[in-house]
C-alpha cells in the first residue's frame, strides 16, 4: 500500500478503502472519482489497485480514438476472464459473444451489461473482484451503458467496480463534443469529487519534488499557477527548470491546468529527437496499446529501436508488454503537437499494419484520419464499418463512421446521402446538436423531394426529441407527408399516420386529422396500416360511428403490421373502442414481440399496457409484477418508467392517502399527465364516495377530447354527476358516451354503457343488462361494480332483501380483487341494510414492495433465482437477498411455502 506517497488523500483514501472492505465482505458497490486532469485520479486508483490485497483486479482504460468502436472497453475489462462464459445463460453468452465480435447479431447494451455481471460473478467464487476503469470520459457509447449498468448491481456481489472521469467542463480537446448519454450513465453513480491540495499539502509535496533550495517567490509562484493540481506541481519545474521560475516564468491565469500541463509535455517533446518524437505520434495514435503493432507501422516509417529509448527516457511513455503514456495529457499533447503531415503518416502507417480481417474497423479508422482529402474508396469503407457497428449494437460508433464518410465523399448525391444516415444515427444516440448541424449541412446540397422529406421527418424527430409538446414536430411531419403525396403516397400516409400517432402522445389530432384528409387515397387493397389511418381521419372527423365500421375489424384482429409498430395508439383505440379482449390482445402481443426481439423500447410499452388492462381486470398483483418489471428496465436503460399504469392501479385499488402522493408526485414532474390524474381521481373518489371531488375530476378530465381517456371517463362522470344531483350534465354525458359504446359494439363498453344509463333513469332492466354483459367480460372490477351500483339501488328502493344478496355478492367480488374503496363503499351500504360485512383477512401481497410481490410470483411458479435475476436485471445474490426479505414478512421459511400461498400465485 502506497498511502504516505499520497499527500493530502487521506478523505479519499478512506473512502476507498472502504469499498473494498465492504466488497470483500459481499457488498459490493462502485465509486466514480472526478477531477480535472493531473488533480490525481491516476494515483488513487494505482492506490486502490495496491491496497486490494487479496482481490483479483481487472483493468480496463477509455481511449480518445476508440470512442468510436463499440464495446472496446468492456472487451478490454473482460478478456481475462473469457473462460467463464460457458458458464452464462445461452442469452447472455450470446449477447457477449456478438458484443465483442466473436458472432453475429445485435446486442442491447443492457443485455450486454447483464451477461457482464454474470460473468464477473463467475470470477468472484474464489476471491473478490476490483474492476478499475481509467479515463472513462473517453468510454466508448455501448461500453459506458454497459459498465454503469453493471456497477448498479454489484450491491450483493463481492465485486468493486472504480472509474475515474474527467471533468467535463474541463476537457481540452477542441472540437470533440462527447455524447451526453456517456455522462449520464456514470452521473447515476456514487461520485466522490477530488479537489486540489491545500496550501500546506501543495507545499510539501513541492518540497518533496524540489530538493534544492527553493527562492520563496519561486515557491509562490508555483503554487499560485499549481492551484493545487499535484501533476502541475510536478511538471511546472520538471519542464522550464528553476532558472526559468527564478527569471519570471509565468502562465496567463486565464489558461487552464490541463494547457498548462500539455505545454509541460510538450516541452519535454521539443527537447527529442526527430525519430523519437514520430514514434511517440503513431503510439498517440493508436490506443490499443499493441507492440506488435506499433513496431510493424514504425518499421514502415524508417523507424527502429534506437527512437524508442530518447522517448522511453522522456518519461512520457513505458515500452511493455504494452504501450502506455504517463498521462492522458500526454498523448494529448503528444498529438497536438504533431503537424498534420506528420499524423497523417503515422495514420497511414497503422492503417497499412492493421490487419483487415481482424480489425477491419480500425484500418477503416486509421485510414480516413490518413486522407488528405475526399476518398471514395475510404468513404465506401467507413460505411461498411458503419453498418459492422451498428449490427454490434454500437449506433454511437456507426453515427462517428457515417459522420466522417459523408466528410469525404465527392458526389453531391451520395455525400447527401452519407449526411442524411449520419443525421439519422446521431439522432438515435442523442446527439442532437450534431444532428441538426448534419441537417443543415445536408440542405445545401442537390436534393430531391423524397431526400427533402427525409430532412423534414429527421426534423420532426428531432424536435420531438427535444421538445415533447411541441408542435414543430407535428409541422415536420405533416410537410414532408405533402411532399411525398405525388412521388410516393404510401410513404406520405405514413407519415400522416406517425403524425396522427405523435399528436396522441402530445395533443392536437383534430388538426392534424383535418390535414391528414389531403392523404393520397389508400391503395387497393388497403393494408392494415391504410385502415387505421382512414378510420382515425373519419374518426376526427365523422365520429364514433363513421369509424367504427374501418376500425373495429383491425383492432379485433390484432394486426402484428400495425399494433407492434404503434403499440400506443392500438392500446388507445382500444379504450376509445371499449373493446376489453383486444386490449389485453394487443398489450399480450407487443409484450410477447418485444421479448421476441429483446427491444428495450417496445417491451417496457407492452408491460405496461399488459399491467393497465391486468389492473382493470381485477389482476392486481400481475399488474404489481408487470409495473415492476417495467420499472426494472427503465431503471437500467436510464428511460423515465412509464406512470400511468401505476395511476390505474392506484386509483382502483382505492387507497386515498397512497393514490394521492402518487398523483401529486405525477403532477409535479409532468403536466402532460394531467389528464389521466384526473381520471384516476375520479374513479377514486367514485369509489370513496366523495361524488363532489369526483365530479370535479372527472369534468376536468372529458374537457379535452383526448383518444380512449376521455371516453374512459365519462363513465365516471355519470356517476358522479347524478350522486350530486346534476341531471342535466349526467344526460348529456351518457349520450355522449353511448355514442362511443353503441359504435363498438362490444361487451365491455354495452355493459357500461348500460350501467350509466340505469342511474339515469333508474331502470332496473338496464342494472342486469349491465350485469349480463359484464360477467362475460375480463374487466372484472367493472363488473363488480355493476353489481354494486344494482344493489345500492335496490336498497333505495327500499327492497332490503335483495339489496343485501347484491351488496354482498359486489363486496365479496371488490374485496378479493383489491379494490378497498368500492370495498368499502359496499360494506357501508351493507350495513345500511342491516348486515355487516365478513371482514377481509391480509393479503400477503400487501406486505411486499412492487418488486418483491414480482420476485414472488417468479419463485412461486417454479423460476430459479439465476433466472428471476436475468428478468429483472439484478444478480442471483440479490434475488436472495428479496427472498430472505419476503420470506421475513410473510412469516416463511421456504420456496414450497411460497407456492402454497393462492394469493401469490
Amino acid at each position: 500500500m502506497r498511502t504516505a506517497s499520497l499527500v493530502g488523500r487521506r478523505d479519499e483514501i478512506r473512502r476507498l478503502d472502504t469499498l473494498l472492505d465492504e466488497a470483500a465482505r459481499g457488498r459490493g458497490g462502485a465509486l466514480v472519482l472526478r477531477g480535472e486532469p493531473g488533480i490525481g485520479k491516476s494515483a488513487l486508483l494505482r492506490h486502490v489497485r495496491e491496497a486490494a490485497s487479496g482481490f483479483r483486479v481487472m483493468r480496463a482504460s477509455g481511449a480518445e480514438f476508440e470512442m468510436e468502436l463499440p464495446f472496446a472497453a468492456l472487451h478490454q475489462l473482460c478478456a481475462p476472464v473469457l473462460g467463464h462464459l460457458t458458464a452464462l445463460p445461452a442469452a447472455h453468452r450470446t449477447a457477449l459473444e456478438v458484443a465483442f465480435g466473436l458472432a453475429t447479431g445485435t446486442p442491447d447494451p443492457f443485455l450486454v451489461g447483464i451477461a457482464t455481471l454474470g460473468l464477473l460473478v463467475e470470477t468472484v467464487r474464489e476471491r473478490p473482484l476490483l474492476c478499475v476503469v481509467d479515463d472513462a470520459q473517453w468510454l466508448d457509447e455501448a461500453s459506458a451503458k454497459a459498465l454503469a449498468f453493471l456497477a448498479r448491481r454489484v450491491s450483493a456481489e463481492r465485486v468493486a467496480v472504480v472509474f475515474s472521469l474527467r471533468e467535463p467542463s474541463r476537457l481540452p480537446e477542441p472540437g470533440r463534443s462527447r455524447e451526453p448519454s456517456r455522462l449520464q450513465e456514470l452521473d447515476r453513480l456514487p461520485g466522490l469529487t477530488v479537489e486540489g491540495l491545500g496550501e500546506a499539502e501543495a507545499r510539501a509535496l513541492l518540497a518533496a519534488e524540489v530538493r534544492a533550495p527553493l527562492d520563496e517567490r519561486v515557491r509562490a509562484r508555483i503554487l499560485a499557477e499549481a492551484r493545487g493540481n499535484p501533476l502541475a506541481l510536478l511538471e511546472l519545474p520538471r519542464s522550464v527548470g528553476l532558472t526559468g521560475l527564478a527569471g519570471g516564468f509565468a502562465m496567463p491565469d486565464a489558461a487552464p491546468v490541463s494547457s498548462r500541463i500539455e505545454q509541460s509535455f510538450q516541452a519535454r517533446l521539443e527537447r527529442l529527437p526527430e525519430g523519437a518524437r514520430l514514434l511517440l505520434t503513431v503510439a498517440a495514435a493508436e490506443p490499443v496499446g499493441d507492440p506488435a503493432l506499433l513496431w510493424r507501422a514504425a518499421e514502415l516509417l524508417g523507424l527502429d529501436a534506437t527512437s524508442a529509448a530518447p522517448a522511453q527516457a522522456s518519461a512520457l511513455i513505458e515500452f511493455g508488454t504494452r504501450i502506455r503514456f504517463c498521462h492522458p495529457l500526454a498523448r494529448s499533447a503528444v498529438y497536438r503537437s504533431a503537424g498534420l503531415e506528420e499524423r497523417r503518416r503515422a495514420h497511414h502507417a497503422l492503417a497499412a499494419s492493421t490487419d483487415p480481417v481482424a480489425d477491419p474497423d480500425r484500418l477503416a479508422w486509421h485510414r480516413a484520419q490518413a486522407s488528405a482529402g475526399p476518398d471514395e474508396d475510404v468513404a465506401a469503407e467507413l460505411e461498411r464499418s458503419a453498418a459492422r457497428a451498428q449490427a454490434r449494437g454500437g449506433v454511437a460508433a456507426a453515427a462517428a463512421f457515417l459522420e466522417r464518410s459523408a466528410a469525404l465523399t465527392l458526389t453531391p448525391d451520395l455525400r447527401v446521402e452519407r449526411v442524411l444516415a449520419a443525421a439519422q444515427a446521431k439522432l438515435a444516440v442523442g446527439a442532437f446538436d450534431v444532428a441538426a448541424e448534419l441537417l443543415t449541412t445536408a440542405e445545401t446540397g442537390p436534393l430531391d423531394q423524397p431526400q427533402h422529406a427525409r430532412i423534414d421527418l429527421l426534423r420532426g424527430r428531432l424536435s420531438f426529441a427535444r421538445h415533447r409538446g411541441s408542435g414543430g414536430a407535428l409541422t415536420h411531419l405533416l410537410r414532408a407527408a405533402d411532399r411525398l403525396a405525388g412521388s410516393d403516397p404510401a410513404w406520405s400516409r405514413a407519415c400522416y399516420l406517425d403524425a396522427l400517432e405523435m399528436g396522441v402522445l402530445i395533443g392536437g389530432t383534430g388538426a392534424i386529422a383535418d390535414a391528414a384528409r389531403a392523404a393520397p387515397p389508400a391503395p387497393q387493397p388497403p393494408s392494415s396500416a391504410d385502415a387505421v389511418l382512414d378510420g382515425l381521419v373519419r374518426l376526427s372527423t365523422e365520429g364514433h360511428q363513421a369509424a367504427a365500421a374501418v376500425l373495429r375489424p383491425i383492432i379485433a384482429t390484432i394486426d402484428d403490421d400495425v399494433w407492434t409498430r404503434r403499440p400506443s395508439l392500438g392500446f388507445l383505440l382500444s379504450v376509445e373502442m371499449w373493446d376489453f379482449e383486444a386490449l389485453i390482445g394487443i398489450a399480450d402481443r407487443v409484450v410477447e414481440a418485444g421479448r421476441e426481439s429483446g427491444s428495450f423500447h417496445s417491451l417496457p410499452i407492452g408491460l405496461a399496457m399488459l399491467a393497465t388492462a391486468s389492473a382493470h381486470a381485477g389482476h392486481f398483483g400481475q399488474a404489481m409484477e408487470m409495473i415492476s418489471e417495467e420499472e426494472a428496465i427503465a431503471e437500467a436503460t436510464g428511460a423515465a418508467p412509464l406512470v400511468y399504469p401505476r395511476l390505474h392501479l392506484a386509483a382502483l385499488r382505492g387507497r386515498r392517502q397512497e393514490a394521492t402522493e402518487l398523483f401529486e408526485t405525477v403532477l409535479a414532474a409532468s403536466q402532460r399527465m394531467s389528464l389521466s390524474v384526473r381520471w384516476a381521481a375520479a374513479v377514486l373518489n367514485n369509489g370513496l364516495a366523495d361524488y363532489p371531488a369526483a365530479l370535479h375530476s372527472a369534468r376536468q378530465a372529458v374537457a379535452h377530447d383526448d383518444l380512449g381517456l376521455s371516453g374512459l371517463a365519462l363513465p365516471e362522470l355519470v356517476e358522479a354527476a347524478v350522486r350530486c344531483g346534476e341531471r342535466e350534465l349526467a344526460a348529456s354525458a351518457l349520450k355522449t358516451f353511448t355514442e362511443r359504446t353503441r359504435s363498438g359494439g362490444v361487451d365491455w363498453g354495452l355493459g357500461v354503457e348500460a350501467y350509466a344509463r340505469a342511474l339515469v333513469t333508474e331502470d332496473e332492466a338496464a342494472y342486469r343488462e349491465a350485469i349480463e354483459r359484464l360477467d362475460g367480460c375480463r374487466a372484472a372490477v367493472y363488473r363488480a361494480r355493476a353489481h354494486l351500483l344494482y344493489g345500492e339501488w335496490l336498497r333505495r328502493q327500499g327492497r332490503r332483501r335483495e339489496a343485501r344478496e347484491r351488496l354482498r355478492h359486489a363486496h365479496d367480488l371488490l374485496s378479493d380483487i383489491g379494490a378497498e374503496a368500492f370495498a368499502g363503499r359496499a360494506a357501508g351500504e351493507l350495513r345500511a341494510t342491516g348486515e355487516h360485512a365478513r371482514s377481509r383477512s391480509s393479503q400477503a401481497s400487501e406486505q411486499l414492495t412492487v418488486q418483491e410481490v414480482h420476485i414472488a410470483r417468479l419463485v412461486a411458479d417454479g423460476t430459479t433465482s439465476k433466472e428471476v435475476a436475468a428478468r429483472l436485471f439484478l444478480s442471483p445474490r440479490t434475488v436472495d437477498a428479496h427472498l430472505r426479505n419476503i420470506f421475513r414478512k410473510l412469516g416463511l421459511t421456504s420456496r414450497k411455502q411460497l407456492r402454497d400461498l393462492p394469493e401469490i400465485r
